[in-house]
């Protein structure tokens, strides 16, 4: 009789082939990953994982929950409605943003592998705490949970700002009804057109009579100093991330409304570690320097993809001071800067308006 015939497992299926991947291609796959919370969850993967997460260069951080100060949370009373708040810097005053923590081992590697497969999303943390976890941050995103300024329903406001140490650029696209042609009548079209037409003859593109009549002229104040106050907020709740953090070379601030955009490159982020930021007596915000402001109108703009845009306005700003550092660019940079400041049909309708007629407005420092 012959031995039984043992089987020998193939060596090679004993071997983690994911092991055999370098660091440096890990980290290219991570970095593309990089939403925080699904890094938290990488990290408690393994102890390799939980070494290399820290290393990452581009985060994305969703802010989902925006807590008050005295702790109160608006998600806690769901049979209470919650609307946009219209007062959109008293509400940044009297509030924090906060993100579920996914970290609570990232530091320790031990933790790490006898930890949970995956984390427990409990607590709630700053960002800036939360980014205190990586040490080569270069680009990062944050998303707050909405825009900051209340707008009535239809009405278009985009603003784009551009920040040093203190406003360096900002843009402002508005409009007092946006609509999609299959939504209006035939009639209602064509007035539309006619209107717009009749317009462009009788002004040749000069500002309307009842723009400064009708209260046109006073909205467009309200949009550009609440924007205006809502970047400068922004800028002032980023000064703890920008000191913590000297390997960013590229910060974005947006929310989920794709309402505003405040952008800091590497220049700029360098410029706010070498400077104190000058904050608004008033509340915790970065200072608004007195600006030069060119509004552009328009009473009607057809866009393409069937959508009409009412009261199409754009209002491109710029310091007014010879101390506002690299604030102060040529004509073209800030040009270029307007016409890229937004994407899709509201490029187009920039485009439009920057063929119209500018008129210049002054405001001082707030």
């Amino acid at each position: 009789m012959h031995p039984k015939t043992r089987i020998h497992a193939d060596p090679s299926l004993q071997i983690d082939q994911f092991d055999r991947l370098p660091d440096s291609l890990l980290l290219l796959i991570l970095n593309k990953l990089a939403d925080v919370i699904s890094l938290g969850r990488c990290a408690a993967v393994s102890k390799r994982f939980n070494s290399l997460v820290p290393l990452v260069h581009d985060i994305y951080i969703k802010i989902d929950r925006v807590v008050t100060v005295d702790g109160s949370d608006p998600d806690e009373t769901p049979n209470t409605p919650s609307p946009k708040p219209r007062n959109m810097f008293t509400n940044f005053l009297k509030m924090f943003l906060s993100v579920i923590k996914p970290f609570h081992h990232i530091r320790s590697n031990t933790s790490a592998a006898r930890g949970p497969p995956f984390p427990r999303l409990s607590s709630q943390h700053s960002a800036a705490q939360v980014l205190r976890n990586f040490t080569q941050v270069r680009n990062l995103h944050i998303e707050l949970p909405s825009g900051d300024v209340g707008t009535e329903d239809g009405v278009l406001l985009k603003w784009r700002a551009e920040f040093g140490c203190t406003l360096q650029n900002c843009v402002i696209l508005g409009g007092t009804r946006i609509d999609k042609k299959s939504s209006l009548s035939l009639d209602q079209e064509n007035a539309n057109l006619n209107s717009n037409l009749n317009s462009v003859q009788e002004d040749n593109g000069t500002m309307p009579e009842s723009f400064y009549t009708n209260g046109g002229l006073k909205l467009r104040v309200v949009w550009t100093i609440s924007s205006l106050i809502a970047a400068s907020t922004r800028h002032y709740l980023l000064r703890q991330i920008i000191k913590d953090h000297p390997t960013l070379v590229s910060l974005v601030l947006t929310d989920a409304d794709a309402q505003g955009t405040l952008i800091m490159g590497l220049n700029q982020l360098k410029e706010v570690r070498e400077n104190q930021l000058t904050c608004s007596a008033s509340s915790n915000r970065t200072q608004v320097p007195a600006c030069n402001m060119k509004l552009r109108y328009a009473p009607y703009l057809e866009l393409p993809g069937g959508v009409g845009l009412q009261g199409a306005t754009l209002v491109a700003i710029k310091p007014s001071c010879e101390g506002s550092g690299s604030g102060n660019g040529s004509k073209k940079e800030t040009d270029s800067f307007v016409m890229g400041a937004f994407d899709g049909v509201f490029k187009t309708a920039v485009k439009a308006l920057m063929k119209r007629r500018s008129y210049l407005l002054e405001m001082n420092g707030f």
